[in-house]
């Protein structure tokens, strides 16, 4: 009986071709899902497209319309870096077709301009950048002398500090000298008026 060869029989033919036909489908259904619209990510998630992802490439090219980006994306499956390699190479962005309807709407650009006219008139209540930062204490102990640049840190030879606090109080005091340079300037210039007049 060593000298039996190995056969094949009825269920293990079955098998092999139940096992063959489910790979075989398995390969075929991805390449599908990744060659669709959208790919598997966009089948999964519908039209819904990332609005930060939106608002972040239609901030670096104005010119494209929203609806464009978002068709974009949802046929890339929401790779912005291909949407804005597409634009930058030049070949544009697709027009979508008119049965494509997003799920989110994002506000124009020029939205966002709309709350600023409110906050506006009370910035403009008569408040200046001396009141704004309490710089008036400062005016009131420089008396018109120029204030020493050095007086109160010594900056680091090597530009940033490693300490945040530092850094901020460094860039307040810059802040501040920029402000009352300016305002000894303004004054300056003033006298020069009224005494040219």
């Amino acid at each position: 009986m060593p000298d039996e060869e190995p056969t094949l029989n009825i269920p293990s033919l079955l098998t092999l071709a139940v096992v063959s036909f489910f790979v075989i489908r398995w390969f075929f259904k991805r390449d599908d899902d990744n060659s669709a619209l959208g790919g598997s990510r966009g089948r999964a998630r519908g039209n819904v497209v990332d609005p930060a992802q939106v608002e972040q490439i239609s901030q670096m090219f104005p010119q494209l319309s929203t609806r464009e980006i978002m068709w974009d994306l949802q046929r890339n499956g929401g790779n912005a870096a291909a949407t804005t390699e597409r634009v930058l190479s030049g070949r544009g962005l697709d027009a979508p077709p008119p049965s494509f309807q997003p799920l989110i709407a994002i506000p124009p650009t020029g939205v966002p301009a709309q709350p600023a006219p409110s906050s506006a008139p009370s910035k403009s209540d008569g408040q200046d950048l001396i009141t704004r930062y309490n710089l008036s204490a400062k005016i009131a102990e420089a008396g018109g002398a120029e204030p020493e640049s050095g007086s109160d840190s010594k900056p680091s030879a090597g530009g940033w500090s490693q300490n945040k606090e530092e850094r901020q109080r460094l860039l307040q005091k810059r802040r501040d000298d920029m402000i009352l340079a300016a305002r000894r300037r303004m004054e300056a210039k003033q006298q020069q008026q009224q005494s040219a007049q």
